[in-house]
């Protein structure tokens, strides 16, 4: 369940990062956010009516919701033309709550690589916060970008590593994917700083299926 979700996550992130960059209408974005969302809000109700008193169970599925109504929330808005302060700030939780379950995954799971994916989501769901909530029309392309990369490297690669039965949770990835991500963000920053178009106008979304690895 969790690489399909993150399939079809890479999908969504994928599209919002283009309708950020002007190339996709809000609207036409929206429908997939629907999607998507709908799909990571039906998978944790499934699995909390199967969990019992599982605690990792339950904090799998409380993952999925936080990004499950992130895209919901961006759907609703960009066909509705609502103001995305709200997923702004809503973003803001996330990307707090991210940190945390980045923290089970280092010292709990020991899915080291999946801890880092997930502090790559806590800062792209902070950007999402500075653009949406805190109207940082300037950061528009950063975001985009970033988006984008977080498109490919931390929901489809991971995902089809799992679907091949490739992936492995070894601390030596982990380094791997820190650097590759450090790397990527920093470089990314004054390559989008020379010119940002705020040309999407629509609210972005990020990450699906992060509770997959809690």
């Amino acid at each position: 369940m969790a690489s399909v979700g993150l399939l079809y996550v890479g999908a969504v992130l994928f599209v919002n990062a283009v309708m950020l960059l002007g190339r996709v209408d809000p609207k036409a974005a929206g429908v997939l956010n629907l999607f998507v969302g709908a799909m990571q809000v039906v998978f944790p109700t499934i699995l909390l009516i199967q969990a019992g008193t599982d605690t990792a169970a339950i904090s799998f599925a409380a993952g999925i919701y936080l990004f499950g109504f992130t895209y919901l929330y961006v759907g609703i808005g960009n066909l509705a033309g609502i103001d995305s302060t709200g997923v702004g700030w809503f973003s803001l939780f996330v990307s707090v709550s991210a940190i945390v379950f980045a923290a089970v995954n280092f010292f709990d799971v020991k899915d080291y690589p999946f801890g880092v994916i997930w502090l790559s989501w806590s800062f792209l769901w902070f950007l999402f916060f500075l653009l949406l909530g805190l109207k940082r029309a300037e950061l528009n392309d950063y975001t985009a970008w970033v988006t984008l990369a977080n498109a490919l490297g931390t929901t489809t690669l991971p995902a089809f590593l799992l679907l091949t039965d490739n992936y492995s949770s070894a601390g030596k990835y982990a380094v791997i994917w820190a650097v590759g991500t450090v790397v990527i963000v920093v470089g990314l920053w004054p390559l989008t700083r020379r010119g940002s178009t705020g040309a999407g106008g629509g609210a972005p979304a990020g990450p699906a299926e992060p509770a997959a690895r809690t």
